[in-house]
């Protein structure tokens, strides 16, 4: 499952530059499959549509810090836990019932963003 950030969130931003697949943006941030991904072309989101790779979206949050669910992988094949988590003060990061995936979705989607 995807990480989101809750309501508690302070705005520190120590979660933006840790997460490897570039999935937190800064509330009212415009955001992008291809933002620190190698993603090109076509890809699918996590709700099954397909877009561009540069496609720019709106935020998901306009105040405060937001995980993107299509990019966030809970830092499988790159670290033991979610980043996010284990640098927040606050303890705002924390699994998104919402968005549920198993270990190999989380793996086959770091794959597809990192080639």
């Amino acid at each position: 499952m995807a990480i989101i950030i809750t309501e508690e969130c302070i705005n520190c931003g120590a979660c933006e530059p840790e997460c490897p697949n570039n999935a937190i943006y800064e509330g009212g941030a415009e955001w992008a499959m291809m933002d620190g991904t190698t993603i090109k072309g076509p890809v699918n989101l996590i709700d099954g549509t397909s877009v561009d790779a540069e496609q720019r979206f709106p935020p998901v949050s306009e105040d405060l810090y937001f995980i993107v669910p299509s990019k966030c992988t809970e830092c499988e094949g790159f670290h033991e836990e979610p980043q996010c988590a284990a640098v927040c003060p606050v303890d705002c990061c924390v699994p998104d019932p919402e968005h549920v995936e198993s270990k190999d979705q989380l793996l086959a989607k770091k794959a597809m963003m990192h080639i």
